[in-house]
């Protein structure tokens, strides 16, 4: 007797948002099944992959991601180089240097040098803040109006700015919001609740429900991709069926296996081969579980995952 198999119908889908504008726009979501079912349901898009770069530069220190951008020297010169990496679907922008605890540069510099990756590119743009809520309110505001209709996407607001930046950053300039919480189903659904009460549609916001790199209380955040997945698609709940975004690299570059020397423990060897593993791992895994994009930075990291992504079609 031959086996049958009977494709698993979901009652719920998830939202479709767009990045960018013409022909190197960019889709995520817009699927129909658990994540990896592609034999259920084709994917309408495939998974994207964020290239981030820094306003402080690249990191020299890390042969094989120096040696990518040999001879990028300006932010635009790294952010072309960066929008060009095989792989990669659209470039990130991290504006570390805004952070008030750091450099503390100026919005309006901020601004400038946003403009300035934009126009050096020809993919969609996403910008991540200084991660400081004050700050960053004020900084995705000002670069929604200067960016307006560009379709950038701003990653991200909280419970504490989402209004200043639901009201500037779609409504009033049009462009893509990402909504941040903190790795709990929960915060997730509770803020998409308020951004979609004051008007906000569906298809301009993503979700960043949160991330930890690979071995760091990951089981936490694997627990609520598969939540909000399954109740989006098994019950039909509207305000969990926006696509998720996970920035991947600013949690496998920061924890120890990629940040301890090979001098301080020579055993674990290449520091950057670690901090490459920790960032596929984390990558795979977040996919695994759900991640409608991911934010890588290693052009090898960009590699391996745009090569597993192309497989599972």
């Amino acid at each position: 007797m031959s086996f049958k198999r009977n494709p698993q119908v979901f009652s719920g889908s998830i939202k479709e948002v767009t990045i960018g504008n013409g022909a190197n726009a960019v889709t995520i979501g817009g699927i129909k099944t658990m994540p990896l079912y592609s034999f259920d349901a084709p994917a309408k898009h495939k998974v994207a992959i964020g290239v981030e770069i820094s306003d402080l530069g690249v990191d020299r220190s890390l042969p094989g991601l120096a040696a990518y951008y040999e001879g990028a020297e300006t932010l635009a010169q790294i952010a072309e180089r960066a929008s060009k990496m095989p792989g990669a679907d659209f470039v990130v922008l991290a504006l570390e240097g805004a952070d008030p605890n750091g450099e503390n540069r100026s919005v309006e510099d901020c601004v400038a040098e946003a403009k300035e990756v934009f126009e050096a590119i020809d993919r969609p743009l996403a910008i991540i803040g200084s991660k400081n809520v004050e700050k960053d309110t004020k900084l995705f505001s000002a670069l929604a109006e200067a960016l307006q209709g560009k379709n950038v996407l701003l990653v991200s607001a909280r419970e504490e700015n989402y209004k200043t930046l639901g009201a500037s950053v779609v409504m009033a300039y049009g462009n893509k919001l990402s909504a941040e919480s903190a790795v709990d189903i929960n915060l997730a659904k509770q803020l998409n609740v308020l951004l979609t009460q004051m008007g906000i549609q569906p298809e301009a916001f993503v979700m960043n429900v949160g991330s930890a790199a690979a071995g760091y209380g990951y089981d936490y955040v694997a627990s609520t991709l598969d939540r909000v997945r399954s109740a989006a698609l098994s019950q039909n709940d509207v305000m969990l069926q926006m696509p998720i975004i996970t920035p991947v690299a600013s949690e496998a570059w920061a924890v120890k296996e990629a940040v301890v020397s090979e001098e301080d423990i020579p055993e674990w060897g290449s520091r950057e081969s670690r901090g490459i593993n920790m960032e596929v791992c984390t990558a795979a895994a977040v996919i695994a579980g759900g991640s409608d994009a991911v934010l890588l930075m290693h052009p090898q990291s960009v590699a391996t995952i745009s090569g597993m992504i192309a497989g599972l079609k």
